[in-house]
């Protein structure tokens, strides 16, 4: 059984904590620096891991295939050298679990008796109304597949990628490519798109061909490293298979909060209250948010909720990534272990060849994942830390949280880590330098102050997780003594 709040990993993060928040709050103001977007939404900072990547990445509306080179980014007399991205998959469909719950709420306003003098508070008109006539046009067989926005999410930043780091993304280091994927159908998607972002880089004018017929090689899948969470049994047993292992995400559907906006939206679509739940409640927000990010419209689902429903939906959202993906227990970040090893292998590997005045095998690295694969690797690292957990309790408390998962890990979210080889250092030690990026932003690291580290510095940080942290013995379950006394 999980111990709760007492199995937290612990990292003392503090320094780069606070610039982590500073980052986060840049970011929460995004999509008010956009006025001239005609679709944009004022719940659009809320939907957590349903955001477009353009909320969180201001600047993109205007502009999404050039890139803004932050600041902060090494220049002069140190050269890239190698670039590991870690990257979340473009837009999708709705799943197809949340495709049948969108059709329950649809049939519950479709089944509303009907009234002339339904009005709500909403420009004096019937939203319940307006709701059950407005097209359902999510259907089973989309079940959280990528959809064209998504394609284009991944064109855009193979675009921006290539634009901001040119030496790693030259022509010629094309056919050195190395591109790794999760087996689910949009991520796969996504590599290929982002390949054809590239070659329409290379090739400006030109349609791409088919993936088989690029120069570099197709996505590899390799589930051990992108799906790690489904390969590993303890977390499988008493995270993803405990029905305690949430009860925070439970306790807080039942709370206050959440009750105070089932009576609003009962009121405001004039439908029983009691045939409302937190369940279909989340999903008319999140479908106000699939028709923003899929179709760039602003649906009727989306004047169901004002900013204080929004931020009470995220809080909600982001307590089921809290306690599953992130520090809710342990072994939701240890379980990463093999992924973040693998990153710093290929760093090591650029390092020895250069050392040996040999051309880097593999300059760009690029893995495709999930929310579920980035969200514990960062939790592993330390980032996004609060002082105290989420809980169904202290929603209040957490208002101003650094665990927002839609800041973190909108779609195509990415995590990159830049290896730098600096020419004019003064030691071997300082040669090799480390940044790295989230969302292109240059990410503050967490044992310093600092936006740039030595490499050795890094490597000596994550000493633990690098030399100590065997994925196969973290996922083992405990054994249990079923011995027993024979008559």
């Amino acid at each position: 059984m999980l111990r709760g709040p007492s199995s937290f990993l612990w990292v003392p993060v503090p320094p780069a904590a606070a610039l982590a928040v500073a980052l986060l709050s840049s970011l929460s103001h995004c999509s008010f620096l956009e006025p001239a977007d005609p679709v944009i939404s004022s719940l659009s900072p809320y939907f957590g891991t349903k955001t477009r990547y353009e909320d969180a990445n201001c600047g993109l509306l205007r502009d999404p295939e050039v890139p803004r080179r932050d600041p902060e980014l090494l220049e002069d007399t140190c050269t890239p050298l190698q670039l590991v991205a870690l990257i979340r998959h473009g837009t999708r469909y709705p799943t197809a679990k949340q495709i049948r719950k969108l059709r329950q709420l649809h049939g519950l306003l479709q089944a509303r008796r009907p009234r002339d003098d339904r009005a709500d508070a909403v420009g004096g008109r019937d939203l319940g109304a307006a709701l059950a006539n407005w097209p359902l046009w999510y259907a089973d067989w989309m079940d959280g597949q990528l959809v064209e926005k998504g394609r284009e999410d991944m064109r855009q930043l193979a675009l921006r990628l290539a634009s901001l780091f040119p030496a790693l993304f030259s022509h010629e280091n094309y056919s050195r490519l190395q591109l790794v994927t999760s087996s689910k159908h949009r991520c796969v998607e996504s590599g290929v798109a982002f390949l054809k972002g590239l070659w329409q880089h290379y090739h400006p004018g030109l349609p791409p061909p088919d993936v088989a017929d690029m120069e570099c090689n197709p996505p590899r899948i390799n589930d051990k490293l992108m799906r790690f969470f489904d390969h590993c049994e303890k977390f499988l047993t008493e995270v993803e298979g405990n029905d305690t292992a949430l009860y925070h995400v439970e306790a807080f559907k039942t709370g206050p909060e959440m009750q105070n906006i089932l009576e609003k939206v009962a009121a405001a679509l004039q439908v029983p209250f009691n045939s409302l739940n937190a369940d279909l409640i989340q999903v008319a927000f999140f479908t106000c948010s699939f028709d923003l990010a899929i179709k760039g419209v602003k649906s009727p689902w989306c004047d169901v909720f004002d900013t204080d429903d929004a931020k009470v939906l995220e809080y909600l959202n982001d307590l089921k990534q809290y306690w599953k993906r992130g520090y809710g227990y342990t072994i939701n970040s240890r379980s990463s272990c093999t992924l973040f090893q693998d990153i710093f292998q290929h760093l090591d590997k650029a390092v020895e060849q250069k050392k040996r005045s040999q051309p880097v095998s593999s300059p760009v690295i690029l893995q495709f994942g999930h929310a579920e694969t980035l969200l514990p690797l960062l939790s592993l690292m330390g980032y996004f830390k609060d002082k105290e957990p989420l809980t169904a309790y202290n929603y209040k408390e957490q208002m101003h949280r650094k665990f927002r998962s839609g800041h973190i890990v909108p779609y195509a979210s990415n995590l990159i880590f830049v290896l730098y080889h600096c020419k004019n250092a003064k030691t071997l030690k300082e040669e090799f330098q480390v940044q790295i990026l989230l969302n292109e932003k240059v990410l503050p690291l967490a044992h310093s102050q600092e936006t740039v580290s030595l490499y050795e510095d890094l490597k000596n940080h994550y000493k633990d997780i690098l030399q100590s942290c065997n994925t196969g013995e973290e996922c083992k379950l405990p054994k249990v003594n079923n011995t027993s006394d024979e008559l």
